[in-house]
C-alpha cells in the first residue's frame, strides 16, 4: 500500500491533481481521503458564530479520527468517512464507506501540519499556484458551494485564508518531495508523479 499526501493553499488545484492521477492509474487502485471531511463538527453554532469559523487553522481538524481511520485503512480494514457540510458547517449522520486500496491519497490544506500524519505518507506532494489564481478559485467555489456572498468570500480571505496560508500552509511546502507549481495546470508533474507511483507500485508488487 502506498500512502500520498496531496497538501497546498486553498483553491491551489489540489483536486485537479488528484483527479488527474486517479485517471493514471489502474481503476479501483486509489482511494481518497479529503481532510474537509474532517473538520469538527460545530452545527450547533449560531449562523453568525458560523461565519467566524477558521476553517484555515489547524484546530479546526479532528486529526486524531483522521489518523486512527488512516491506520485502520493501513491494516486492511474499511472506515466509515464523515460527511462534513460547509453550509451547515455540522456533519451529516450518515457516512461514506471507504476501502482498503493499492494507493490511498490523502489530501488538504493542512495535512502537512500533522506530524503524526505526515510522517505515515510515503511521498508528499505540495501544489503551488499564484495568490490571485487561488483567490479567484475560491470566490467561484465559495459563491456555488458554500452559498457565500462576493462580499462574505473577500471577507473570509482577508479574515482568515491569507493570514492562515502565510503562518501554517505555506511553511509546510518544506516537508514536500514534490512541488507542483500552476497546479492541475501542469501537466508535465502530473505525468512525473503518476510514473512513479506506478513504479513503486511494481516495486511492491
Amino acid at each position: 500500500m502506498l500512502i500520498i499526501g496531496i497538501a497546498g493553499g486553498s483553491g491551489s488545484g489540489k483536486t485537479t491533481v488528484v483527479n488527474k492521477i486517479i485517471e493514471g492509474l489502474p481503476k479501483n487502485a486509489v482511494s481518497v481521503i479529503s481532510q474537509d471531511s474532517y473538520y469538527k463538527d460545530n452545527g450547533h453554532l449560531s449562523e453568525e458564530e458560523k461565519k467566524k469559523i477558521n476553517f484555515d487553522h489547524p484546530a479546526s481538524i479532528e486529526f486524531e479520527l483522521l489518523n486512527k481511520q488512516l491506520d485502520k485503512l493501513i491494516l486492511g480494514e474499511t472506515i466509515n468517512r464523515p460527511i462534513y457540510s460547509y453550509v451547515t458547517c455540522a456533519r451529516a449522520i450518515e457516512t461514506i464507506p471507504v476501502k482498503p486500496t493499492r494507493v490511498i491519497i490523502v489530501e488538504g490544506i493542512l495535512i502537512f501540519t500533522n506530524a503524526k500524519l505526515r510522517n505515515k505518507f510515503n511521498i508528499k506532494i505540495f501544489v503551488d499556484a499564484d495568490t490571485d489564481d487561488r483567490l479567484m478559485r475560491i470566490v467561484k467555489r465559495d459563491l456555488v458551494e458554500r452559498g457565500r456572498s462576493v462580499q462574505d468570500v473577500l471577507e473570509h480571505y482577508e479574515s482568515f485564508v491569507k493570514p492562515m496560508h502565510l503562518q501554517f500552509i505555506e511553511p509546510t511546502k518544506r516537508y514536500a518531495d514534490i512541488i507542483v507549481p500552476q497546479g492541475g495546470a501542469n501537466h508535465v508533474a502530473i505525468d512525473v508523479i503518476t510514473s512513479r507511483i506506478k513504479m513503486k507500485l511494481s516495486e511492491k508488487a
